[in-house]
Protein backbone atom coordinates (compact mmCIF):
# COMPACT_ATOMS: atom_id res chain seq x y z
CA UNK A 1 0.00 0.00 0.00
CA UNK A 2 1.67 3.01 -1.21
CA UNK A 3 1.31 6.26 1.09
CA UNK A 4 -0.90 9.34 -0.15
CA UNK A 5 -0.32 13.08 0.41
CA UNK A 6 -3.14 15.04 1.75
CA UNK A 7 -3.87 18.34 0.47
CA UNK A 8 -6.33 21.21 0.45
CA UNK A 9 -7.99 21.82 -2.44
CA UNK A 10 -10.32 24.64 -3.53
CA UNK A 11 -13.30 24.68 -1.71
CA UNK A 12 -12.51 23.22 1.84
CA UNK A 13 -12.20 19.66 1.08
CA UNK A 14 -9.37 17.25 1.76
CA UNK A 15 -7.36 15.63 -0.58
CA UNK A 16 -6.64 11.83 1.29
CA UNK A 17 -6.62 8.28 -0.16
CA UNK A 18 -10.52 7.51 -0.11
CA UNK A 19 -12.48 5.76 -3.27
CA UNK A 20 -15.61 7.04 -4.72
CA UNK A 21 -17.82 4.25 -6.16
CA UNK A 22 -20.81 4.71 -8.30
CA UNK A 23 -23.19 1.65 -7.80
CA UNK A 24 -25.47 2.18 -10.56
CA UNK A 25 -28.58 -0.04 -10.37
CA UNK A 26 -32.03 -1.16 -11.97
CA UNK A 27 -34.00 0.89 -9.95
CA UNK A 28 -31.36 3.13 -7.81
CA UNK A 29 -28.22 4.40 -7.58
CA UNK A 30 -25.42 4.90 -5.05
CA UNK A 31 -22.65 6.68 -4.43
CA UNK A 32 -20.27 5.40 -1.41
CA UNK A 33 -17.28 6.46 -0.26
CA UNK A 34 -14.58 4.02 1.04
CA UNK A 35 -11.28 4.97 2.89
CA UNK A 36 -8.11 3.12 2.12
CA UNK A 37 -8.86 0.28 4.14
CA UNK A 38 -12.16 -0.11 2.32
CA UNK A 39 -14.50 1.57 5.29
CA UNK A 40 -17.33 3.03 4.74
CA UNK A 41 -17.24 6.80 5.15
CA UNK A 42 -20.26 8.45 3.21
CA UNK A 43 -22.83 7.23 1.17
CA UNK A 44 -25.99 8.33 -0.86
CA UNK A 45 -28.66 7.15 -2.81
CA UNK A 46 -31.32 8.25 -4.82
CA UNK A 47 -33.97 6.04 -6.86
CA UNK A 48 -35.06 6.99 -10.28
CA UNK A 49 -38.72 6.24 -12.46
CA UNK A 50 -39.47 3.23 -14.43
CA UNK A 51 -41.33 2.85 -17.73
CA UNK A 52 -42.72 0.35 -19.14
CA UNK A 53 -44.31 1.35 -22.25
CA UNK A 54 -45.69 -2.37 -23.50
CA UNK A 55 -46.01 -5.05 -21.82
CA UNK A 56 -42.63 -6.66 -21.09
CA UNK A 57 -40.90 -3.65 -22.01
CA UNK A 58 -38.30 -2.16 -19.56
CA UNK A 59 -36.86 1.49 -20.33
CA UNK A 60 -34.51 3.89 -18.08
CA UNK A 61 -34.71 7.71 -19.21
CA UNK A 62 -30.15 8.06 -19.79
CA UNK A 63 -30.43 11.51 -18.05
CA UNK A 64 -32.40 10.20 -14.80
CA UNK A 65 -29.33 7.11 -14.66
CA UNK A 66 -26.57 10.42 -15.46
CA UNK A 67 -28.41 12.65 -12.98
CA UNK A 68 -28.87 10.43 -9.92
CA UNK A 69 -25.27 9.73 -10.49
CA UNK A 70 -24.01 13.02 -10.32
CA UNK A 71 -26.61 14.06 -7.32
CA UNK A 72 -25.48 10.89 -5.46
CA UNK A 73 -21.77 11.58 -5.98
CA UNK A 74 -22.13 15.64 -4.91
CA UNK A 75 -24.10 14.37 -1.95
CA UNK A 76 -21.45 11.53 -1.17
CA UNK A 77 -18.14 14.28 -1.72
CA UNK A 78 -19.88 17.04 0.28
CA UNK A 79 -21.04 14.84 3.54
CA UNK A 80 -17.65 12.99 3.45
CA UNK A 81 -15.66 16.23 3.26
CA UNK A 82 -13.09 14.43 0.60
CA UNK A 83 -12.01 14.21 -2.56
CA UNK A 84 -11.76 10.81 -3.40
CA UNK A 85 -8.60 10.17 -4.94
CA UNK A 86 -10.09 7.34 -7.47
CA UNK A 87 -13.94 6.17 -8.84
CA UNK A 88 -14.97 2.35 -9.58
CA UNK A 89 -18.18 2.72 -11.69
CA UNK A 90 -20.31 -0.94 -11.45
CA UNK A 91 -23.39 -0.69 -13.15
CA UNK A 92 -26.36 -2.86 -14.18
CA UNK A 93 -25.43 -5.16 -17.08
CA UNK A 94 -27.10 -5.72 -20.63
CA UNK A 95 -29.07 -2.32 -20.46
CA UNK A 96 -28.29 0.03 -23.45
CA UNK A 97 -27.77 3.14 -24.19
CA UNK A 98 -26.89 4.93 -27.75
CA UNK A 99 -26.35 8.54 -28.03
CA UNK A 100 -25.63 11.45 -30.44
CA UNK A 101 -21.45 11.71 -30.38
CA UNK A 102 -21.98 15.44 -30.99
CA UNK A 103 -24.59 16.88 -28.88
CA UNK A 104 -24.21 14.00 -25.69
CA UNK A 105 -27.64 13.36 -26.09
CA UNK A 106 -29.73 9.65 -25.90
CA UNK A 107 -31.88 9.17 -29.72
CA UNK A 108 -34.23 6.63 -27.40
CA UNK A 109 -34.55 5.80 -23.61
CA UNK A 110 -32.14 3.26 -22.52
CA UNK A 111 -33.40 -0.72 -22.76
CA UNK A 112 -32.94 -2.31 -19.63
CA UNK A 113 -31.77 -5.77 -19.05
CA UNK A 114 -34.95 -7.09 -18.23
CA UNK A 115 -36.56 -6.02 -21.50
CA UNK A 116 -38.25 -8.51 -24.10
CA UNK A 117 -39.26 -6.47 -26.92
CA UNK A 118 -36.43 -8.32 -29.42
CA UNK A 119 -37.67 -11.36 -28.75
CA UNK A 120 -38.85 -11.60 -32.80
CA UNK A 121 -35.03 -10.26 -33.75
CA UNK A 122 -33.79 -13.34 -31.91
CA UNK A 123 -36.10 -15.69 -32.86
CA UNK A 124 -35.54 -14.84 -36.71
CA UNK A 125 -32.01 -15.00 -36.28
CA UNK A 126 -31.89 -18.45 -34.27
CA UNK A 127 -34.13 -19.20 -37.84
CA UNK A 128 -31.23 -18.79 -39.73
CA UNK A 129 -28.79 -21.02 -38.04
CA UNK A 130 -26.53 -18.72 -35.80
CA UNK A 131 -27.18 -19.42 -32.33
CA UNK A 132 -24.52 -21.75 -32.37
CA UNK A 133 -21.82 -19.84 -33.62
CA UNK A 134 -22.62 -16.84 -31.37
CA UNK A 135 -22.84 -18.98 -28.28
CA UNK A 136 -19.22 -20.25 -28.94
CA UNK A 137 -17.79 -16.65 -29.70
CA UNK A 138 -19.63 -14.61 -26.79
CA UNK A 139 -20.33 -17.50 -24.57
CA UNK A 140 -24.48 -16.24 -24.17
CA UNK A 141 -26.99 -17.67 -25.57
CA UNK A 142 -29.36 -15.84 -28.22
CA UNK A 143 -31.79 -13.80 -25.89
CA UNK A 144 -33.09 -10.57 -25.61
CA UNK A 145 -31.32 -10.33 -22.53
CA UNK A 146 -28.22 -9.44 -23.91
CA UNK A 147 -27.43 -5.52 -25.24
CA UNK A 148 -26.71 -6.41 -29.16
CA UNK A 149 -29.90 -7.15 -30.19
CA UNK A 150 -31.41 -4.11 -27.99
CA UNK A 151 -29.00 -1.86 -29.79
CA UNK A 152 -29.83 -2.67 -33.68
CA UNK A 153 -34.10 -2.38 -32.30
CA UNK A 154 -33.18 1.06 -31.67
CA UNK A 155 -31.69 1.87 -34.89
CA UNK A 156 -34.14 0.04 -36.58
CA UNK A 157 -36.81 2.54 -34.93
CA UNK A 158 -35.66 5.80 -34.21
CA UNK A 159 -35.90 7.40 -38.14
CA UNK A 160 -32.41 8.33 -39.55
CA UNK A 161 -30.30 6.42 -36.96
CA UNK A 162 -28.92 3.68 -39.05
CA UNK A 163 -27.71 6.01 -41.33
CA UNK A 164 -26.44 8.22 -38.73
CA UNK A 165 -24.81 5.10 -36.84
CA UNK A 166 -22.98 4.28 -40.18
CA UNK A 167 -21.43 7.59 -40.54
CA UNK A 168 -20.06 7.61 -37.29
CA UNK A 169 -22.37 10.22 -35.74
CA UNK A 170 -23.73 7.73 -32.80
CA UNK A 171 -22.24 5.93 -30.12
CA UNK A 172 -23.64 2.86 -27.94
CA UNK A 173 -22.59 1.31 -24.82
CA UNK A 174 -23.65 -0.12 -22.04
CA UNK A 175 -24.27 1.79 -18.80
CA UNK A 176 -20.83 2.26 -17.55
CA UNK A 177 -19.98 3.66 -21.43
CA UNK A 178 -22.91 6.15 -20.99
CA UNK A 179 -21.55 7.45 -17.47
CA UNK A 180 -18.00 7.56 -18.59
CA UNK A 181 -18.62 9.61 -21.66
CA UNK A 182 -20.75 11.84 -19.90
CA UNK A 183 -18.38 12.49 -16.73
CA UNK A 184 -15.65 13.16 -18.54
CA UNK A 185 -17.26 15.85 -20.80
CA UNK A 186 -17.85 13.31 -23.84
CA UNK A 187 -13.68 13.09 -24.13
CA UNK A 188 -13.73 9.36 -23.30
CA UNK A 189 -15.84 6.40 -25.01
CA UNK A 190 -14.64 3.81 -23.08
CA UNK A 191 -16.09 0.09 -21.59
CA UNK A 192 -14.19 -2.72 -19.53
CA UNK A 193 -13.91 -6.53 -20.69
CA UNK A 194 -17.09 -7.81 -17.97
CA UNK A 195 -19.30 -5.12 -19.50
CA UNK A 196 -18.42 -5.90 -22.98
CA UNK A 197 -19.00 -9.89 -22.55
CA UNK A 198 -22.69 -9.10 -21.72
CA UNK A 199 -23.27 -7.63 -25.35
CA UNK A 200 -23.50 -10.47 -27.14
CA UNK A 201 -20.42 -8.43 -29.78
CA UNK A 202 -17.68 -9.61 -27.72
CA UNK A 203 -15.46 -12.74 -28.44
CA UNK A 204 -14.28 -13.85 -24.78
CA UNK A 205 -11.55 -16.11 -26.20
CA UNK A 206 -9.75 -13.06 -28.09
CA UNK A 207 -11.32 -10.89 -25.74
CA UNK A 208 -12.21 -8.45 -28.24
CA UNK A 209 -14.64 -7.10 -30.13
CA UNK A 210 -15.82 -9.47 -32.89
CA UNK A 211 -16.67 -7.82 -36.73
CA UNK A 212 -18.42 -10.58 -37.87
CA UNK A 213 -20.90 -10.67 -34.41
CA UNK A 214 -21.24 -7.27 -35.60
CA UNK A 215 -22.29 -7.83 -38.73
CA UNK A 216 -24.49 -10.97 -38.20
CA UNK A 217 -26.44 -8.38 -35.33
CA UNK A 218 -26.71 -5.60 -37.61
CA UNK A 219 -24.50 -3.19 -34.87
CA UNK A 220 -21.78 -1.15 -36.64
CA UNK A 221 -18.11 -1.15 -34.69
CA UNK A 222 -17.97 2.28 -35.25
CA UNK A 223 -20.56 2.52 -32.14
CA UNK A 224 -18.43 0.54 -29.51
CA UNK A 225 -15.95 1.83 -26.93
CA UNK A 226 -12.75 1.10 -26.34
CA UNK A 227 -11.47 -2.14 -24.20
CA UNK A 228 -10.01 -1.80 -20.84
CA UNK A 229 -8.99 -4.25 -17.93
CA UNK A 230 -11.61 -3.92 -14.98
CA UNK A 231 -8.78 -1.66 -13.58
CA UNK A 232 -7.47 0.64 -15.70
CA UNK A 233 -7.49 4.29 -16.31
CA UNK A 234 -10.92 5.83 -17.91
CA UNK A 235 -10.70 8.92 -18.17
CA UNK A 236 -10.98 11.95 -15.72
CA UNK A 237 -14.09 13.56 -14.48
CA UNK A 238 -14.75 17.61 -15.66
CA UNK A 239 -14.47 19.36 -13.27
CA UNK A 240 -18.21 21.18 -13.31
CA UNK A 241 -19.60 17.80 -13.12
CA UNK A 242 -18.93 16.57 -9.76
CA UNK A 243 -17.19 20.10 -8.70
CA UNK A 244 -13.57 17.98 -8.91
CA UNK A 245 -11.42 16.37 -11.86
CA UNK A 246 -11.36 12.68 -10.12
CA UNK A 247 -9.68 9.99 -12.19
CA UNK A 248 -12.19 7.03 -13.01
CA UNK A 249 -9.66 4.09 -12.44
CA UNK A 250 -12.26 1.12 -12.08
CA UNK A 251 -15.19 -0.45 -13.62
CA UNK A 252 -17.12 -3.55 -13.72
CA UNK A 253 -20.71 -4.57 -14.29
CA UNK A 254 -22.41 -5.32 -11.49
CA UNK A 255 -22.70 -9.10 -10.72
CA UNK A 256 -18.55 -9.41 -11.59
CA UNK A 257 -17.94 -5.95 -9.22
CA UNK A 258 -19.91 -8.56 -6.65
CA UNK A 259 -17.85 -11.22 -7.41
CA UNK A 260 -14.93 -9.46 -6.64
CA UNK A 261 -16.10 -7.77 -3.50
CA UNK A 262 -16.69 -11.55 -2.51
CA UNK A 263 -12.71 -12.08 -3.08
CA UNK A 264 -14.36 -15.44 -5.36
CA UNK A 265 -10.81 -14.95 -6.69
CA UNK A 266 -9.96 -19.08 -6.78
CA UNK A 267 -11.49 -21.42 -9.61
CA UNK A 268 -14.54 -23.18 -7.70
CA UNK A 269 -15.49 -20.31 -5.66
CA UNK A 270 -19.01 -19.21 -5.72
CA UNK A 271 -21.28 -16.05 -5.42
CA UNK A 272 -25.05 -15.04 -5.45
CA UNK A 273 -26.49 -12.01 -5.38
CA UNK A 274 -30.05 -11.41 -4.23
CA UNK A 275 -31.30 -7.67 -5.83
CA UNK A 276 -33.79 -7.05 -8.72
CA UNK A 277 -32.75 -10.61 -10.41
CA UNK A 278 -30.63 -13.25 -8.93
CA UNK A 279 -27.05 -14.10 -10.23
CA UNK A 280 -24.41 -16.71 -9.21
CA UNK A 281 -21.24 -17.14 -10.61
CA UNK A 282 -18.89 -19.66 -9.91
CA UNK A 283 -15.07 -19.10 -10.69
CA UNK A 284 -13.74 -21.12 -13.50
CA UNK A 285 -10.16 -19.52 -13.45
CA UNK A 286 -8.21 -18.67 -16.69
CA UNK A 287 -10.70 -21.47 -18.56
CA UNK A 288 -13.98 -20.80 -20.40
CA UNK A 289 -16.21 -23.63 -19.31
CA UNK A 290 -18.80 -24.08 -22.33
CA UNK A 291 -21.77 -25.17 -20.39
CA UNK A 292 -23.91 -28.23 -22.03
CA UNK A 293 -26.98 -27.17 -19.33
CA UNK A 294 -27.79 -23.45 -20.57
CA UNK A 295 -26.02 -21.80 -18.26
CA UNK A 296 -23.77 -18.60 -19.20
CA UNK A 297 -19.80 -18.32 -19.93
CA UNK A 298 -18.75 -15.14 -19.38
CA UNK A 299 -15.46 -12.58 -17.77
CA UNK A 300 -15.17 -13.08 -13.96
CA UNK A 301 -12.81 -10.04 -14.09
CA UNK A 302 -9.77 -9.05 -16.34
CA UNK A 303 -6.54 -7.81 -14.73
CA UNK A 304 -3.33 -7.24 -16.45
CA UNK A 305 -4.42 -8.22 -19.67
CA UNK A 306 -5.63 -11.65 -17.91
CA UNK A 307 -9.26 -12.72 -18.04
CA UNK A 308 -10.74 -15.53 -15.15
CA UNK A 309 -13.81 -16.55 -16.68
CA UNK A 310 -16.92 -17.51 -14.76
CA UNK A 311 -20.61 -19.67 -15.53
CA UNK A 312 -23.11 -17.39 -14.43
CA UNK A 313 -26.77 -18.13 -13.73
CA UNK A 314 -29.36 -15.63 -14.65
CA UNK A 315 -32.96 -15.43 -12.95
CA UNK A 316 -34.64 -12.70 -13.73
CA UNK A 317 -36.84 -11.84 -10.72
CA UNK A 318 -35.30 -12.35 -6.74
CA UNK A 319 -36.50 -9.10 -5.30
CA UNK A 320 -38.71 -8.12 -7.65
CA UNK A 321 -40.96 -10.49 -6.32
CA UNK A 322 -41.42 -8.79 -3.28
CA UNK A 323 -41.91 -5.59 -4.80
CA UNK A 324 -44.85 -6.94 -6.35
CA UNK A 325 -46.54 -8.57 -3.01
CA UNK A 326 -45.58 -4.83 -1.91
CA UNK A 327 -46.52 -2.60 -4.81
CA UNK A 328 -48.92 -4.79 -7.44
CA UNK A 329 -50.76 -7.22 -4.24
CA UNK A 330 -50.33 -4.72 -1.48
CA UNK A 331 -49.79 -8.09 0.87
CA UNK A 332 -47.29 -6.36 2.98
CA UNK A 333 -46.04 -2.37 3.63
CA UNK A 334 -42.51 -3.04 3.07
CA UNK A 335 -39.99 -5.46 1.62
CA UNK A 336 -38.99 -6.52 5.25
CA UNK A 337 -42.11 -7.67 6.35
CA UNK A 338 -42.39 -10.81 3.56
CA UNK A 339 -39.83 -12.78 5.90
CA UNK A 340 -41.73 -11.96 9.35
CA UNK A 341 -45.12 -13.16 7.21
CA UNK A 342 -43.67 -16.41 5.65
CA UNK A 343 -42.43 -17.79 8.75
CA UNK A 344 -46.04 -18.37 9.92
CA UNK A 345 -47.47 -19.51 6.68
CA UNK A 346 -48.80 -23.07 6.78
CA UNK A 347 -46.36 -24.86 4.52
CA UNK A 348 -48.56 -27.89 3.77
CA UNK A 349 -50.27 -25.66 1.61
CA UNK A 350 -47.99 -26.03 -1.09
CA UNK A 351 -48.24 -23.18 -2.82
CA UNK A 352 -46.06 -22.19 -5.87
CA UNK A 353 -44.71 -18.56 -7.15
CA UNK A 354 -43.21 -18.99 -10.48
CA UNK A 355 -42.18 -15.38 -10.73
CA UNK A 356 -41.92 -15.23 -14.77
CA UNK A 357 -43.10 -11.39 -15.13
CA UNK A 358 -40.59 -11.33 -18.14
CA UNK A 359 -40.05 -14.80 -19.00
CA UNK A 360 -37.71 -17.28 -17.01
CA UNK A 361 -33.56 -16.77 -17.16
CA UNK A 362 -31.18 -19.92 -16.73
CA UNK A 363 -31.47 -22.39 -16.97
CA UNK A 364 -34.46 -22.19 -19.03
CA UNK A 365 -34.19 -19.44 -21.02
CA UNK A 366 -38.08 -18.86 -22.19
CA UNK A 367 -38.34 -15.54 -23.24
CA UNK A 368 -41.97 -15.84 -23.68
CA UNK A 369 -43.33 -17.34 -20.70
CA UNK A 370 -45.24 -15.53 -17.69
CA UNK A 371 -45.76 -15.62 -13.83
CA UNK A 372 -47.67 -18.15 -12.77
CA UNK A 373 -49.48 -19.35 -9.20
CA UNK A 374 -50.25 -23.23 -7.91
CA UNK A 375 -51.45 -24.36 -5.76
CA UNK A 376 -54.08 -22.22 -4.32
CA UNK A 377 -56.84 -23.49 -1.94
CA UNK A 378 -59.38 -21.68 0.21
CA UNK A 379 -56.74 -21.65 3.27
CA UNK A 380 -54.00 -19.88 1.29
CA UNK A 381 -53.49 -16.52 2.56
CA UNK A 382 -51.03 -13.75 2.37
CA UNK A 383 -48.82 -15.55 4.62
CA UNK A 384 -48.72 -18.51 2.29
CA UNK A 385 -47.94 -16.09 -0.89
CA UNK A 386 -45.16 -14.84 1.30
CA UNK A 387 -43.60 -17.83 1.39
CA UNK A 388 -44.06 -18.91 -1.95
CA UNK A 389 -42.36 -15.60 -3.05
CA UNK A 390 -39.48 -16.17 -1.20
CA UNK A 391 -38.83 -19.95 -1.95
CA UNK A 392 -38.98 -19.11 -6.13
CA UNK A 393 -35.92 -17.61 -5.11
CA UNK A 394 -34.25 -20.64 -3.42
CA UNK A 395 -35.71 -22.64 -5.93
CA UNK A 396 -34.33 -20.77 -8.62
CA UNK A 397 -30.81 -21.00 -6.88
CA UNK A 398 -30.86 -24.63 -6.68
CA UNK A 399 -31.93 -24.84 -10.30
CA UNK A 400 -28.88 -23.05 -11.41
CA UNK A 401 -26.77 -24.96 -8.67
CA UNK A 402 -27.32 -28.22 -10.15
CA UNK A 403 -26.34 -27.14 -14.03
CA UNK A 404 -23.12 -25.48 -12.36
CA UNK A 405 -22.62 -28.91 -10.44
CA UNK A 406 -22.79 -31.00 -13.77
CA UNK A 407 -20.85 -28.62 -16.06
CA UNK A 408 -17.94 -28.66 -13.48
CA UNK A 409 -18.16 -32.28 -13.60
CA UNK A 410 -18.16 -32.27 -17.35
CA UNK A 411 -15.37 -29.87 -17.56
CA UNK A 412 -13.23 -32.73 -15.64
CA UNK A 413 -13.12 -30.29 -12.77
CA UNK A 414 -14.52 -33.27 -10.30
CA UNK A 415 -17.17 -32.59 -7.53
CA UNK A 416 -18.40 -29.00 -6.64
CA UNK A 417 -17.96 -28.78 -2.91
CA UNK A 418 -20.40 -25.52 -3.16
CA UNK A 419 -20.82 -22.98 -0.26
CA UNK A 420 -22.62 -19.91 -1.11
CA UNK A 421 -21.26 -16.11 -0.88
CA UNK A 422 -24.87 -14.18 -0.44
CA UNK A 423 -25.24 -10.50 -0.82
CA UNK A 424 -27.83 -8.03 -1.96
CA UNK A 425 -30.79 -6.34 -0.17
CA UNK A 426 -32.39 -9.97 0.50
CA UNK A 427 -29.86 -11.35 2.28
CA UNK A 428 -31.33 -9.37 5.60
CA UNK A 429 -34.04 -11.45 5.74
CA UNK A 430 -32.48 -14.33 7.96
CA UNK A 431 -35.38 -16.48 7.14
CA UNK A 432 -34.50 -16.34 3.16
CA UNK A 433 -31.09 -17.02 3.89
CA UNK A 434 -31.94 -20.38 5.94
CA UNK A 435 -34.99 -21.19 3.10
CA UNK A 436 -32.34 -20.75 0.90
CA UNK A 437 -29.89 -23.50 2.74
CA UNK A 438 -32.58 -25.87 3.36
CA UNK A 439 -33.79 -26.21 -0.57
CA UNK A 440 -30.26 -25.88 -2.28
CA UNK A 441 -28.77 -27.94 0.75
CA UNK A 442 -25.94 -25.89 0.75
CA UNK A 443 -23.72 -23.78 3.67
CA UNK A 444 -24.80 -19.81 2.68
CA UNK A 445 -21.91 -17.35 4.16
CA UNK A 446 -23.47 -13.84 4.35
CA UNK A 447 -20.28 -11.55 4.95
CA UNK A 448 -19.58 -8.68 7.28
CA UNK A 449 -20.38 -5.91 4.81
CA UNK A 450 -23.21 -6.35 2.29
CA UNK A 451 -21.66 -3.51 0.29
CA UNK A 452 -19.92 -6.28 -2.35
CA UNK A 453 -20.74 -5.03 -5.69
CA UNK A 454 -19.41 -0.95 -4.35
CA UNK A 455 -16.78 -2.80 -2.54
CA UNK A 456 -15.46 -4.44 -5.64
CA UNK A 457 -15.40 -1.22 -7.54
CA UNK A 458 -13.58 0.58 -4.84
CA UNK A 459 -10.93 -2.40 -4.67
CA UNK A 460 -10.22 -2.12 -8.31
CA UNK A 461 -9.90 1.38 -8.25
CA UNK A 462 -8.27 1.86 -5.49
CA UNK A 463 -5.86 -0.86 -6.23
CA UNK A 464 -4.99 0.83 -9.86
CA UNK A 465 -4.55 4.18 -7.56
CA UNK A 466 -2.00 2.24 -5.36
CA UNK A 467 -3.82 2.86 -2.57
CA UNK A 468 -5.70 -0.81 -1.74
CA UNK A 469 -3.97 -4.65 -0.69
CA UNK A 470 -3.07 -6.87 -3.38
CA UNK A 471 -5.81 -9.49 -4.26
CA UNK A 472 -4.59 -11.84 -1.51
CA UNK A 473 -4.50 -9.34 1.25
CA UNK A 474 -7.62 -8.08 -0.12
CA UNK A 475 -8.96 -11.80 0.06
CA UNK A 476 -7.81 -12.07 3.05
CA UNK A 477 -9.85 -9.65 4.77
CA UNK A 478 -13.36 -11.02 3.85
CA UNK A 479 -14.76 -11.83 6.81
CA UNK A 480 -18.03 -14.22 7.20
CA UNK A 481 -21.21 -12.49 9.39
CA UNK A 482 -23.43 -15.42 9.79
CA UNK A 483 -23.10 -19.17 8.02
CA UNK A 484 -26.86 -20.39 7.02
CA UNK A 485 -26.36 -24.50 7.73
CA UNK A 486 -29.12 -26.81 6.00
CA UNK A 487 -32.09 -27.77 8.57
CA UNK A 488 -34.35 -29.00 6.96
CA UNK A 489 -34.82 -33.08 6.10
CA UNK A 490 -33.60 -33.89 2.73
CA UNK A 491 -36.62 -35.70 2.07
CA UNK A 492 -38.70 -32.95 2.61
CA UNK A 493 -36.74 -30.46 0.19
CA UNK A 494 -36.73 -33.19 -2.44
CA UNK A 495 -40.53 -33.23 -2.19
CA UNK A 496 -40.70 -29.19 -1.70
CA UNK A 497 -38.45 -28.61 -5.10
CA UNK A 498 -40.16 -31.53 -7.17
CA UNK A 499 -43.04 -29.47 -6.80
CA UNK A 500 -41.43 -26.26 -7.66
CA UNK A 501 -40.06 -28.83 -11.12
CA UNK A 502 -43.62 -29.65 -11.77
CA UNK A 503 -45.05 -25.81 -11.74
CA UNK A 504 -42.05 -24.67 -13.80
CA UNK A 505 -42.97 -27.22 -16.83
CA UNK A 506 -46.91 -25.89 -16.08
CA UNK A 507 -45.15 -22.44 -16.71
CA UNK A 508 -42.98 -22.50 -19.71
CA UNK A 509 -44.19 -21.58 -23.08
CA UNK A 510 -45.00 -24.56 -25.11
CA UNK A 511 -42.25 -25.40 -27.89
Amino acid sequence: MRPQKPGLPAGGYVMTGHILAIDQGTTSTRAIIFDQDLKVTASAQREFPQHFPQSGWVEHDPEDLLNSTVATCREAIDKSGVVPAAIGITNQRETVVVWDRRTGRAIHNAIVWQDRRTSDICTALRADGVELDITQRTGLLLDPYFSATKIAWILDQVPGAREAATDGDLLAGTVDCWLIWRLTGGRVHATDATNASRTMLFNIHALAWDAELCDTLRVPGLMLPELHDCADAFGTTDASILGHEIPILGVAGDQQAATIGQACFQPGMMKSTYGTGCFALLNTGDTPVASQNRLLTTVAYQLDGRAAYALEGSIFIAGAVVQWLRDGLHIIGSADESGTLAEHADAEQGVYIVPAFTGMGAPYWDADCRGAIFGLTRAAGRAELARAALESVAFQTRDLLGAMHADWQAAGQGGLDTVLRVDGGMTASNWTMQALADITGAPVDRPHVLETTAIGAAWLAGHQAGICPDQETFAANWAQERRFEPAMPADESERRYAGWQDAVRRTLSAP
